[in-house]
């Protein structure tokens, strides 16, 4: 039994990424929006697409897509943004396309292997497995607010 893993089931948002299907905490999800036309900001990096103002909240939006360096992402009827609840911080995902919210119980999430690549195993919690399945279990809040990714802390953003 992996001690990270509470024996309770776990309900996790299931989008893509390419060919590759992850899975975040559905707690820390705010929203699913369609993807519309950014403000960009001077100066970001490519991966932060720019901000939104969302009922008088201005809000960062991160493609993951470029972040994870996939090559070409476009951006059509199907691409969607998840605007995610991250405590005091409110942050929106371009991804591929959103799948369903699924519940993984203990026996269905696998520790995370070593991966070199885009994401650090520092922000994978595991691997779900459903069926055939395959979900990339990502901390998305130890993600979104670790300082090489958006380039600041959360005491600098405060």
């Amino acid at each position: 039994m992996n001690p990270n893993h509470e024996d309770a089931s776990k309900e996790v948002l299931a989008f893509k990424l390419g060919q590759e299907e992850y899975g975040i905490d559905i707690l820390s999800v705010q929203e699913i929006r369609g993807y519309e036309p950014v403000t960009h900001i001077a100066n970001a990096p490519d991966f932060i697409k720019g901000v939104v103002n969302l009922r008088g909240v201005i809000v960062p939006i991160v493609d993951m897509r470029i972040k994870f360096n996939l090559v070409n992402p476009s951006y059509d009827s199907t691409t969607v943004v998840i605007v995610l609840n991250l405590g005091k911080r409110t942050v929106g995902i371009v991804v591929d396309s959103v799948s369903d919210v699924t519940n993984l119980n203990a026996e269905q999430i696998r520790p995370a292997p070593e991966m070199g690549g885009g994401l650090s195993a520092d922000y994978l919690t595991g691997l779900g497995t459903l069926d055939e399945r395959m979900l990339i279990l990502v901390d998305i809040v130890r993600l979104m607010s670790s300082v090489e990714f958006l380039g600041y802390t959360e005491e600098t953003a405060a």
